[in-house]
């Protein structure tokens, strides 16, 4: 199967415009198209906001900031970015296909497995047009990239890593992989999604899957053909090929969403990174928001040298 997440690398033409001004950095909406287009003329057009320190005297390391599903995890994001921002880290928010500012207004309330698909190979290569941009920037340090994620911009995020040695750090936030062992295990997603597989058919699965990671062990992600396409958009897919990198995980306690045996998976196929495990479910642990930031804040600084 050819690559999913392979685009042509010509940079476009990003339009940057002055939104936002404070002592200790500037604020820009960004606008850029994207190298996958689809029927949706809304969705062709990618959104963000770039958030750059004031000057150093040095180049600047960058995060790139993938929120969740639906608009409100945006906001830790935004926070984050001026958190960042006033520590010498440029941020830049990314705003996913699946953001009310990029969808179509014919959008269905379930999605089929091909408009999955879709959304997650868009949305992978969206963070890579940004790293594209980021090496043109004078500003930017492009050997100092980091992405860090919410959810499903958590899964985004590995497979970005996993695809693009161009991003030297990651965070993961509620968090993991394994697409299937989340579908059957979660708490809320059957009820949301129509989740509806038997035990026989989930072991099923995992049998196959398990046979496929370890062909991608050997060969490559690239050589092995999958069993099923889900394979090319699940985040343990990709893990092995973070082992080298600096990675730090946080990850809610009593994640309703998220099973932990899910984020556990990923945790040792990724090489057992840093890992801390906060009070609360998945929305809830944004009550210790105080903490992640500062928690992050520390793993980029430490990570770039800062």
């Amino acid at each position: 199967m050819i690559n999913p997440y392979s685009y042509r690398a010509d940079t476009p033409d990003f339009v940057t415009k002055l939104t936002k001004e404070t002592r200790g950095w500037q604020q820009y909406a960004v606008a850029f198209p994207t190298a996958h287009p689809t029927r949706h003329e809304k969705s062709n057009t990618v959104r963000g906001e770039y958030f750059r320190p004031r000057s150093t005297g040095h180049k600047l390391p960058l995060a790139i900031l993938v929120h969740g599903l639906g608009d409100r995890s945006v906001i830790p994001m935004k926070l984050l970015a001026r958190y960042l921002a006033g520590r010498g880290i440029a941020c830049f928010v990314l705003y996913l296909v699946l953001h009310s500012s990029r969808m179509p207004p014919e959008q269905p309330s379930r999605l089929s497995s091909d408009e999955w698909f879709e959304n997650y190979r868009i949305s992978v290569i969206d963070v890579r047009q940004v790293i594209d941009w980021a090496e043109t920037r004078d500003e930017l340090d492009s050997q100092k990239i980091a992405v860090v994620g919410i959810s499903f911009g958590g899964f985004i995020s590995a497979i970005a890593m996993g695809v693009d040695q161009r991003l030297r750090a990651g965070v993961l936030i509620i968090s993991g992989g394994n697409l299937e062992k989340i579908a059957y295990l979660s708490k809320t997603l059957p009820k949301r999604w129509g989740f509806r597989h038997t035990e026989a058919e989930f072991r099923a699965q995992q049998e196959s899957y398990s046979s496929y990671l370890n062909k991608v062990a050997e060969k490559g992600w690239e050589m092995v053909e999958p069993a099923q396409r889900g394979f090319l958009i699940d985040a343990l897919t990709y893990a092995g090929y973070l082992r080298d990198r600096p990675l730090l995980m946080i990850n809610a306690r009593r994640d309703e969403v998220i099973p932990k045996e899910a984020t556990l998976d990923f945790w040792e196929a990724s090489g057992r990174p840093a890992i801390s495990w906060l009070p609360g479910g998945h929305i809830t642990i944004w009550l210790w928001y105080p903490l992640i930031q500062w928690k992050i804040g520390r793993f980029l600084k430490a990570t770039f040298g800062l």
